[in-house]
């Protein structure tokens, strides 16, 4: 009996064609851990049940520092109030609307008021944490449960307290008691 080879060059391309054709199919396995949340589709109405998971007690820290420049510019949070919202959907929605982003903007905040009619409409003020940016340009939140979290402070040239202001904002998610140190 003899064999018969086939020559290189088929092989070689039927090699490419599968190749190809395992590239486009879909790899299967969890998401990256802190990968942001599909968008939801269409109205999101605001749902106090949504933040309920954000008022247990838990054992995370985020410790946060404002680092942001612009240039030469060093900017400051010093004075600042320091916002932490949970998300959900409804939030999601309202940083998209606010900040064109869910994971993290430094926008204009003459920008990020003018975009306020147009972010869905809702009181999450019961469930936001406030605190305030010290002098060494540094704030913290502790007790925090496990979850994603918006952060939101607004800052301005350092020396210039009169300069544009900008709206800083940056998704952290804490999980596990541990601490997140943060650089805004």
């Amino acid at each position: 009996m003899v064999r018969r080879s086939l020559p290189a060059a088929p092989m070689l391309g039927i090699l490419a064609i599968a190749a190809l054709v395992s590239a486009c199919a879909p790899s299967l396995g969890p998401p990256p851990p802190a990968a942001a949340p599909p968008m939801p589709m269409g109205s999101v109405s605001f749902s106090a049940a949504d933040f309920a998971w954000s008022q247990r007690p838990g054992g995370n820290i985020i410790a946060g520092r404002l680092a942001y420049k612009q240039g030469a510019v060093r900017y400051t949070c010093a004075g600042s109030s320091v916002v932490l919202t949970p998300e959900t959907p409804w939030s999601s929605r309202r940083m998209a609307a606010l900040y064109g982003s869910t994971d993290r903007a430094a926008l204009p905040t003459d920008e990020v008021r003018a975009r306020t009619p147009k972010a869905p409409a809702g009181d999450a003020g019961p469930y936001v944490k406030r605190t305030t940016c010290d002098e060494a340009d540094q704030f913290a939140f502790g007790g925090l449960a496990d979850g994603a979290w918006y952060l939101i402070t607004v800052v301005k040239p350092a020396g210039d307290p009169r300069g544009a202001g900008m709206a800083l904002m940056r998704r952290v998610v804490v999980h596990g008691g541990k601490t997140a140190a943060v650089a805004l």
